[in-house]
């Protein structure tokens, strides 16, 4: 969500003059010193798990961690792989410039945690699959399933190199940090312990660097907090600039954030992130029983919010410091993105140590992400194409060998397109844009299949062809437009009434009112995943419905969400006949329920059950 909030600030604007006048601290001994320990540390997890964990034998104890994690480890794992560096640079700078309504995403998370527990969560738990694109061969055809992975690919190797990128230029320019050492230590480094430990040294590695991600965001807030005048004083004059606004009650979909986009627009796109996203669905199988998995997801978005309250702070923060003389408008920095690095420099850099801190908080972000891409990468490979699509199935002892070959091999290839990035600065913004676009697209076809059993392969295909078209034309369209001078929404007041150093530079005017740029290119981007989710659902039903569709009695049971199947079970037999579900008598049903058998293949894909608590799901 953020993602595509900071797309346009990870941008520099054009080039012009920086300020000549101003200088900030550069990195000490010791910052260097506390960055290089938690690289150090999170090779040495890696180096572990590689030499002295339980050995991985096949390539799903590799992927899956021999689903024998802690509930604790796997939370913080999983807000690990959410709280991206783009977005730790970013939010702030979202706050700094627009105000505190996109802190309303917070709520998203306290709702998409019951929709994924009960909805999703135990369709996944109870087919045990390594990849959840599986699923879509199961409930629809093999060509889904291909088209759904593929797409997932491509997605996450784009997204992980400007993930990594982004933020690294962005130090660069503050800290003086290399941007290549930067970028090339998180790689490798990542590589390392992602390729050699698995999953359990992805999770681990992830509860570690989550810790110092908080530790350094702390830290930053406690210590700016008292040297900018403290929390009273910081409210005071967030408010008086008309900063402070979390109910704007405009139901218009161009307003880029009011209530209903950011809660309603962030409820779908973390939705798609909790229940669609391969990454996270790995993480769930790495424990052993749902409940745990209920309880890690809960863990896991107060976590979420947590961090990124204290973020939208550090935003308040930022300003209360900059509210005389705002360092972007003055052309100290030139993309806003650079926002908070500057700020820990400026305020923070005489503190040795403070400076590091905060640096090894942002790779700690960057090495979660790509961590779990690469892993979920190689999971995908391994079960969607080797098997599925080649049907090659390795060697039961050489599974974990291949697994780790694969993983390392994703990792640099992302490594590789960074380069790329540096050299088509626009694919930046693409990348960030596509990311949020098949979110929504992806959830759909999830959906389609737990909630619809007359949903069939059909419909599938083109429900999602159809709102992807949608979505990319709208995406591009926006990108067109705000090349253009096209503006979604105006910034709040900045001044330079009190800068030493001023430059004559005029930052270009919008050439493009809303009258001249079509509606659907004004829709905010929180909606990019609404439209998706609602195009596939009403689209891929349609036409599932107007050709043959899925007949219900031949759908296997556990391919349908429990709620929805208990609803339409609950259906009176005559409503049961009208639309083609199974009617059962008293007597099947409680055979039924008083059989305990597991599934143990599934149109001809294997997926052994999981005992669930005992407890209804």
């Amino acid at each position: 969500m953020a993602l595509l909030a900071v797309a346009l600030a990870m941008l520099p604007l054009a080039a012009a003059e920086l300020c000549p006048d101003h200088e900030h601290p550069r990195f000490e001994w010791l910052d260097y010193v506390v960055l290089a320990a938690m690289l150090v540390v999170s090779c040495c997890i890696g180096f572990f798990y590689a030499l002295f964990g339980s050995k991985a034998e096949t390539s799903a104890d590799f992927l899956l961690g021999g689903s024998d994690m802690g509930t604790i480890p796997m939370a913080m794992s999983l807000a690990a792989g959410f709280i991206t560096a783009i977005e730790l640079l970013g939010n702030p700078s979202e706050m700094y410039t627009y105000g505190t309504q996109f802190w309303m995403t917070c709520v998203a998370f306290l709702v998409v945690v019951p929709i994924t527990s009960y909805l999703y969560l135990p369709v996944y738990m109870k087919l045990r699959l390594t990849s959840c694109y599986e699923y879509l061969e199961m409930r629809f055809n093999k060509k889904i399933r291909i088209i759904a992975a593929g797409l997932y690919v491509l997605q996450m190797v784009l997204y992980t190199s400007v993930a990594v990128y982004a933020p690294a230029l962005a130090l660069s320019h503050v800290t003086g940090l290399n941007t290549y050492i930067a970028v090339t230590l998180v790689y490798v480094v990542c590589i390392f312990y992602a390729s050699q430990g698995g999953m359990k040294a992805v999770i681990m590695t992830d509860t570690f660097q989550a810790a110092v991600l908080i530790l350094s965001i702390l830290a930053i807030i406690i210590l700016g907090q008292g040297l900018v005048g403290g929390f009273s004083h910081i409210i005071d004059v967030n408010y008086e600039s008309g900063r402070i606004e979390l109910f704007e009650l405009n139901p218009n979909p161009t307003v880029r954030h009011s209530v209903w986009s950011v809660v309603i627009g962030g409820t779908v796109y973390w939705t798609t992130m909790f229940c669609s996203n391969q990454a996270s669905i790995q993480k769930y199988l790495s424990v052993g029983s749902i409940s745990q998995a209920r309880k890690g997801l809960w863990v896991s978005s107060i976590s979420l919010i947590i961090v990124f309250s204290i973020n939208f702070y550090t935003g308040m923060i930022m300003y209360a410091e900059y509210k005389d003389c705002d360092p972007l408008s003055n052309r100290v920095i030139s993309a806003s993105d650079q926002l908070m690095p500057l700020f820990v420099m400026n305020t923070l850099g005489h503190l040795q140590g403070i400076p590091g801190l905060f640096v090894a908080g942002i790779f700690a972000a960057s090495l979660g992400t790509v961590a779990s891409a690469v892993n979920s990468l190689a999971a995908v490979t391994i079960q969607d194409f080797l098997l599925g699509v080649f049907d090659y199935k390795p060697e039961e002892h050489k599974g974990a060998l291949l697994s780790k070959w694969i993983s390392a091999g994703f990792g640099v290839l992302s490594f590789l397109l960074v380069f790329v990035v540096e050299q088509l600065g626009s694919l930046l913004q693409v990348a960030l844009s596509f990311n949020g676009m098949a979110g929504g697209i992806m959830l759909g076809l999830f959906s389609l299949g737990m909630f619809f059993p007359w949903a069939n392969s059909r419909g599938a295909l083109v429900g999602s062809s159809v709102a992807m078209a949608l979505v990319v034309w709208i995406g591009i369209g926006t990108q067109i437009a705000q090349t253009r001078g096209f503006q979604s929404a105006e910034a709040r007041p900045t001044s330079l009434q009190s800068c030493n150093c001023s430059i004559n530079y005029t930052l270009p005017s919008t050439s493009l009112s809303s009258d001249e740029v079509f509606v659907l290119y004004q829709i905010s981007y929180l909606w990019y995943s609404v439209i998706g989710l609602v195009v596939t659902l009403v689209i891929g039903l349609g036409t599932s419905l107007m050709y043959q569709p899925q007949d219900p009695c031949r759908l296997h049971p556990d391919l349908i969400s429990p709620p929805i199947m208990a609803l339409l079970q609950s259906l009176p037999n005559s409503v049961k006949e009208s639309v083609g579900l199974p009617v059962q008598t008293k007597e099947a049903a409680d055979s039924t329920l008083n059989s305990n058998k597991k599934q143990t293949e599934m149109n001809g894909i294997t997926n052994p059950g999981l005992v669930m608590d005992n407890e209804p799901v």
